[in-house]
């Protein structure tokens, strides 16, 4: 269910672009004359809390009443590059921990079980600009360091290796969702809820994915020069 509501919350926001779109664009030649400023480039430090879960594919239908999403930290930099006046290069870095837990008495493992991942995430996104909306997919490669496994009261580290009862360090996956950005004076501050969909098997034995719903908030001044703005 809580899947369902995290599509949902994206597929909603992205209506919501494209039904505001109309209005925008008659106005926005107006209020943004100069390229310079259309083109914009951002540095932003990412410090977030997000909701992580895992799919656990031809398994996951029987463990929905008993799957239940854990808080995790997430913290990096995140780089957007006006390329042309409706579309940036986003590129972002950031350490973030995932995982999911199951309740007790569940068909996959009985015990109440919680696994967490530490990973380094890398996501490339096209971000398409609305006026003050905007959309944003591409895909993200990750590395997990580490792992732990909590069942009951007995914890224990996941291991990486290509034995059946191990988990992969390396993931890839697919970022999509969208936003709005509100202007002050000096600053801009970007709301950007994203979900993180992973497409890769983390492990070794059965099925595991990872998924994550991101709510970011940037708050950033505009870079003077940028790489990859028009001439």
């Amino acid at each position: 269910m809580k899947e369902h509501l995290q599509k949902g919350l994206i597929l909603g926001m992205i209506f919501l672009a494209g039904n505001s779109y109309g209005q925008i664009e008659g106005t926005e030649s107006e209020k943004i004359k100069d390229a310079k400023v259309i083109e914009k480039t951002y540095l932003d430090l990412v410090l977030n809390v997000v909701g992580t879960n895992l799919n656990y594919g031809k398994s996951n239908s029987a463990l929905t009443d008993y799957k239940k999403s854990v808080l995790g930290a997430q913290v990096g930099v995140s780089f957007q590059a006006g390329i042309t006046p409706k579309l940036s290069l986003v590129s972002e870095l950031y350490f973030i921990m995932k995982g999911g837990e199951l309740k007790a008495n569940n068909p996959l493992t009985t015990y109440n079980t919680n696994i967490r991942l530490y990973t380094f995430e890398f996501p490339v996104l096209a971000r398409v600009h609305f006026g003050e909306f905007h959309l944003n997919a591409g895909p993200s490669i990750a590395y997990n360091i580490y792992g732990s496994q909590k069942i009951e009261n007995s914890t224990s580290d996941l291991t990486f290796n290509n034995s059946a009862e191990n988990f992969k360090r390396w993931e890839a996956g697919v970022q999509m969702g969208g936003g709005y950005t509100f202007h002050t004076k000096r600053k801009r501050v970007a709301l950007d809820i994203r979900y993180n969909y992973g497409l890769t098997n983390i492990a070794n034995r059965g099925e595991m994915y990872n998924r994550s719903l991101i709510v970011a908030l940037h708050f950033s001044k505009p870079w003077k020069t940028n790489p990859l703005g028009r001439k």
